[in-house]
């Protein structure tokens, strides 16, 4: 990794004002075509790595049996159809989330459905599950190996077939079937604040009866429940009661908030990060020991890393933050957080995981 510097001034004052004048999503939709080309060239991915990775042994941990060579993910909603899968290693993300993925096909919602939102440093999303479908993308994946950990997040699809309980859940369970061979863990996203029906597994019997289909499906890989940061304490703490009874390895804290007077779709980034912070927290007081915390939403620096990781994460996930610091970021954030770690007297991450709630 070099001159990290230039790259966040060229980003910030060249790129990103660029990037801000047009349309959001067809910004979005160029930076996932580059990086697809970028990603199938071997030379491209040396230079790119050369530039932005960033290793350091401190930074590996192994959980529930998978190796991750850094804390940071790319957060699932940002490479909805697993076309970056090849590039990412080299920006220097330690691990990637998918999709969310659905049963079936999905348009998503009408446009426009992503919105930027500087004085929050937030971005509005609505796009309402967007993916090609489980069996198109499995398909794609089948046989292939990942550099990094790829996590697979499933949701049902986003149409009024998938309203009622069961359809739902044959939903859910037809996706996760179809990725059983395929990446590291599975996340089941019950916090998708932009579908058909909203949120009907947040609710405890119907999360449980959900839960109990996919074990009956159960494969061999690690599995999380990705949650709404809009959740009061006594529905989290259901909820998390619910998962650790039925197996849930780890929790994804959190998802998008509704918590806004600006219309459709749910804020993510800085608008999230007092509820994701809150929740983790509480989380990891009440649940010492019986999840997986993977802290999502405000992450736009080694700071905001490290003291998620002090409160208790194992990981933490990003996309808003690189949209708004630039593609840069992640290996910034490896590097200072590896100073940071060693300062503290850690020999490793692992060590510095709860420092500030279990010590």
């Amino acid at each position: 990794m070099i001159a990290t510097g230039i790259q966040s001034w060229f980003y910030k004052h060249i790129a990103k004002p660029i990037f801000f004048k047009q349309d959001p999503e067809k910004v979005h939709d160029r930076v996932l075509g580059v990086g697809k080309v970028l990603g199938g060239s071997t030379l491209s991915k040396a230079v790119v790595g050369a530039v932005m990775r960033y290793k350091n042994p401190i930074l590996v941990q192994e959980i529930r049996g998978v190796r991750f060579p850094n804390p940071v993910g790319l957060a699932a909603g940002f490479d909805k159809n697993a076309e970056l899968t090849e590039l990412l290693p080299d920006v220097g993300f330690g691990f990637e989330e998918i999709g969310s993925i659905t049963g079936e096909y999905c348009e998503g919602n009408p446009k426009p459905r992503l919105w930027r939102h500087p004085e929050l440093q937030s971005l509005r999303v609505y796009y309402g599950l967007k993916n090609d479908g489980c069996e198109a993308i499995s398909a794609r994946l089948k046989d292939r190996e990942f550099e990094i950990p790829i996590g697979v997040s499933v949701a049902k699809t986003n149409c009024a077939a998938t309203v009622e309980t069961g359809a739902a859940i044959s939903d859910y369970v037809k996706a996760y079937i179809a990725f059983k061979d395929i990446g590291s863990y599975d996340t089941i996203n019950i916090s998708c604040p932009n579908a058909h029906g909203g949120q009907p597994f947040t609710d405890v019997a119907r999360l449980s009866e959900l839960l109990v289909a996919l074990n009956e499906k159960r494969n061999d890989k690690p599995m999380f429940l990705k949650l709404s940061p809009d959740l009061d304490l006594e529905r989290l703490h259901e909820i998390a009661t619910v998962a650790k009874e039925s197996r849930v390895d780890g929790l994804v804290v959190s998802n998008l908030t509704k918590k806004h007077d600006f219309g459709d779709g749910g804020l993510s980034g800085k608008s999230v990060e007092p509820h994701a912070l809150g929740h983790l927290q509480y989380l990891a007081k009440e649940f010492k020991n019986d999840f997986v915390l993977i802290s999502c939403g405000g992450i736009f620096s080694a700071k905001d890393t490290y003291e998620r990781i002090k409160n208790g994460a194992s990981l933490v996930q990003l996309a808003t933050g690189m949209i708004f610091e630039g593609p840069q970021l992640i290996g910034e954030i490896n590097r200072d957080l590896a100073k940071m770690i060693k300062d503290d007297g850690f020999s490793n991450i692992s060590d510095a995981i709860g420092a500030d709630v279990w010590r």
